[in-house]
């Protein structure tokens, strides 16, 4: 690729079909808390995927507060319940 008559490399980014994330807490909209490590690695996943699978031990009622939401509901297509195996689709 050139760009003001210099060449560039153009590296693509990488797509994944279908992300399996873990996340502490999730509201109904799909909005996700995650606890430790979780945080690193799963918002960015969860972008790069055109399919969003999450697995939540806490399923709450209420919007989450969004200053403690790390990735936003808008990315999240499915939310299973860890403890009782039930599954909710979002949006």
């Amino acid at each position: 690729m050139s760009v003001d008559g210099r060449d560039y490399l153009l590296e693509l980014t990488l797509r994944a079909d279908l992300a399996l994330l873990k996340a502490h807490r999730a509201d109904t909209f799909g909005n996700l808390v995650y606890q430790r490590a979780g945080r690193n690695f799963n918002p960015v996943i969860a972008m790069a995927a055109d399919c969003v699978f999450v697995e939540v031990d806490e399923l709450c009622s209420k919007p989450l507060d969004p200053d403690i939401v790390v990735t936003p509901g808008v990315l999240v297509d499915h939310i299973v319940l860890a403890q009782r195996g039930e599954h909710y689709a979002s949006a």
